[in-house]
């Protein structure tokens, strides 16, 4: 898997669609969850995409301080179905943690997690902070990880 990291603009509009495609496929049929994806955030939003074939099957949007939270985060992580077996959801989120620690040294990294994911970033050095709450009715909490980079 390749990995390209754009902003909105040097997205081109069959990356866009990918992008789009996956995540509705995932977030919305996969999970069945009813949600506005385009949330008006992808224009501020750096877009990390892993591309197979030309072909984006895995994702995750990063965002600076203050553009989604108080602090950069990493948001809509996301793996096509039948490349999960893979490891690509390490693969994208290693490189957009990377992206971020390079882009705000020092400063402390943040996600809203799906619960049943909290191992997953764990492993990736992330900590739940606060309760689980719901969002768009599937439960989530907050992580953090300490940015390593200064």
């Amino acid at each position: 898997m390749e990995i390209r990291i754009k902003t909105f603009n040097e997205l081109n509009t069959t990356e866009l669609y990918q992008l789009l495609e996956l995540r509705s496929a995932v977030f919305v049929v996969e999970q069945d969850c009813v949600y506005k994806d385009a949330d008006g955030k992808d224009q501020k939003a750096i877009h990390v995409l892993g591309k197979k074939d030309n072909q984006v099957v895995a994702y995750t949007r990063m965002f600076g301080p203050g553009d989604y939270f108080d602090n950069p985060s990493i948001g809509r992580v996301v793996v096509e179905k039948d490349q999960r077996q893979f490891g690509y959801g390490k693969v994208i989120m290693e490189a957009s943690i990377q992206g971020l620690e390079t882009r705000y040294p020092g400063e402390t990294l943040e996600l809203s997690a799906q619960t049943y994911l909290i191992k997953f970033y764990n492993s990736l050095g992330f900590k739940e902070t606060g309760e689980p709450y719901l969002e768009d009715g599937i439960p989530h909490v907050r992580m953090v990880k300490q940015n390593q980079a200064s």
